[in-house]
């Protein structure tokens, strides 16, 4: 990487929130001439900036040290493309449809595999009422659980969060026009019922 394209990548971001080379400087503790160097490309943050400046313009530390935004190829809108995250630290579950990269606790997350639903990871579905029941025998004690079930179809997704210690059962609306279910286990992955 080249001082220049880090430079440019931080003029750009800063022209982007409005802020002027003194603003940054202010909040990074730093002089504003140590600012107008690093956008001229003569020199480069300090490791230990990193992080704020990340914050501060809403870009990974990765990418600024790459000196660019490499913009994701477009979502075509489908969401049966859907990709599911999970936090290994705090357990949030993210989603995306399109690329991209997803962070959370300081780490980059990879997208689940899915799998297809073995003996263990099966569910029963029946109508009841405008919703569907599910149930499944899979644990839910606070080592071994479904985490989260996710049903969805062309233009829609429903996503439940499910507990440690509940019980082996939800209901969602029903949903018509086709989908997939998805129960994610806390052991075992991702599996498509």
């Amino acid at each position: 990487m080249e001082s220049t394209e880090m430079g440019k990548l931080l003029y750009q971001l800063r022209r982007e929130k409005q802020m002027t080379q003194r603003q940054v400087a202010e909040i990074l503790y730093i002089s504003p001439q140590a600012v107008s160097r690093w956008e001229r490309g003569i020199g480069y943050p300090d490791v230990s900036l990193l992080p704020e400046l990340s914050a501060l313009y809403g870009v990974a530390a990765e990418r600024l040290l790459h000196g660019a935004l490499v913009p994701e190829r477009k979502d075509g809108g489908n969401m049966k493309r859907v990709k599911f995250y999970v936090c290994p630290d705090c357990g949030n579950v993210l989603t995306a449809t399109g690329g991209g990269e997803l962070h959370c606790c300081g780490r980059r997350l990879e997208p689940l595999k899915v799998r297809k639903a073995d003996a263990e990871h099966t569910v029963s579905v029946q109508e009841m009422e405008e919703d569907w029941y599910v149930t499944f025998s899979h644990p839910m004690e606070k080592d071994h659980f479904f985490r989260f079930a996710a049903y969805v179809t062309v233009d829609r997704m429903l996503l439940v969060r499910l507990y440690p210690e509940q019980g082996g059962e939800f209901r969602i609306p029903q949903i018509r026009g086709g989908g997939k279910l998805y129960l994610c286990c806390s052991r075992h992955g991702l599996f498509q019922c």
